[in-house]
């Protein structure tokens, strides 16, 4: 192979690079140099050759990135993965391997610290507006229509049909459809908060009416569903119609008032809640339950050896997706339910799956690339989306992220 290579078993050395690179150039290089899993080569700008980090040939991820020039340097020094996002969304490289690459320095997270997390100065202003989006009620909406009030219309483009922002459920066939593995994932959740015909289901976040469908066709149930997309709300509530015993409404789940219900079902939103709102949530969750009922929450969880220095940072999804947002770890989650009075009887890990998920939508949206900029988005959101698909899928495929179904319980 052209070009220097430098063994992961090697120490941080100066790299012989262009006169006119900057410093910061030589300063990733060395951090880059400390690759234990996997291989990188770097084109540099200009054509000036290739650099070569970690080892060929082991388990882990090979990848290649191209330099356009060297903005990408001095970001990620500063602003760690959200500079490293902001210099792909801003074209500042390119390459053919975007979620090997991203897979790769995940698993080299521990030895590329620096340029995960940056410099907190360089973060400070992130972290201050991460703090400004906290999900107060007026903040809620404003941060659910950032995302999910993009238009049905853009993520019917890419989405299968059942419509589904979710982790599917393969259940270790990767050959089936899509739908079939989200219906699985639906019905799974259904079962597990422990839904009988007659039953009143409360749905907190309801999507485009996924779940409230199979709970009125499938499990002959009544069905609450609450969102706060005005998006997701039209489209739900012409679905469901003439189906069953629905009433989907535009309401925060703080302001819920007509419980107890039998079962609760909550997927995927809990991420969106915000730390600060965990104990309302889960408290929440329990007062809308009858006694011997059972909720099933869904939720993206972080490795609990994460989590301490998760909570001290802000990261590109939180700044670009998500914002207000935060991931549980399985024991904060756990503590959360069991303060609110919640036991948590039963759980059901599958975050392979989410990778694969994530992967199909990231190959779909890109073969839909030029209708989604019909539709006036531009380039920089199709890159946007495409690094947070991919910056997804890796951190699932590498563990450090994990999707669960969680059965709580509350005593009668």
């Amino acid at each position: 192979m052209n070009g220097t290579t430098v063994p992961h078993s090697a120490p941080p050395v100066l790299l012989e690079l262009p006169r006119h690179a900057p410093a910061s150039a030589q300063t990733v290089f060395q951090l880059l140099s400390r690759l234990r899993h996997g291989q990188l080569s770097v084109r540099l700008p200009g054509d000036a050759g290739m650099r070569h980090f970690g080892h060929a040939g082991d388990d882990g991820p090979s990848a290649t990135i191209v330099l356009d020039n060297w903005n990408v340097c001095g970001a990620v020094l500063r602003s760690g993965d959200i500079g490293f996002a902001e210099s792909y969304m801003a074209g500042d490289w390119h390459t053919p391997h975007l979620g090997a690459l991203l897979r790769l320095l995940v698993a080299n997270r521990r030895e590329v610290e620096d340029m995960v997390y940056g410099h907190w100065a360089g973060r400070l202003l992130y972290r201050l507006r991460h703090l400004l989006n906290r999900n107060t009620r007026r903040n809620s909406r404003r941060n659910i229509h950032q995302h999910y009030d993009l238009g049905n219309d853009f993520y019917r483009l890419w989405l299968d049909e059942t419509m589904n922002y979710s982790s599917a459920s393969f259940e270790g066939d990767l050959d089936q459809p899509m739908a079939q593995a989200q219906h699985a994932k639906v019905r799974r959740a259904l079962r597990m908060a422990g839904v009988a015909p007659g039953d009143r289901v409360l749905e907190i976040g309801c999507g485009w009416g996924a779940l409230a469908e199979m709970a009125l066709t499938e499990f002959g149930a009544s069905l609450t569903g609450v969102t706060l997309s005005d998006e997701q709300l039209a489209w739900a509530q012409d679905r469901v119609s003439g189906l069953g015993p629905a009433d989907l409404r535009l309401q925060d789940y703080r302001d819920i008032t007509d419980g107890p219900y039998d079962a609760i079902c909550s997927i995927e939103m809990i991420e969106a809640v915000g730390r600060e709102y965990w104990p309302t949530y889960f408290a929440s969750v329990a007062r809308l339950l009858k006694p011997g009922g059972r909720a099933c929450i869904q939720s993206i969880v972080i490795d609990d050896a994460l989590f301490e220095r998760y909570l001290r940072s802000t990261d590109f999804i939180q700044q670009y997706i998500f914002p207000g947002g935060c991931l549980p770890s399985p024991s904060a989650f756990k503590a959360q339910a069991e303060a609110a009075g919640l036991r948590v009887v039963d759980s059901f890990a599958f975050g392979p799956d989410y990778a694969e998920t994530l992967r199909r939508w990231r190959e779909r949206f890109m073969a839909v690339r030029t209708e989604v900029l019909a539709q006036g988005f531009d380039e920089k959101f199709v890159r946007t989306w495409e690094f947070y698909l991919a910056y997804c899928e890796a951190a699932f495929a590498e563990g450090n992220t994990d999707v669960v179904q969680y059965t709580l319980l509350k005593p009668a």
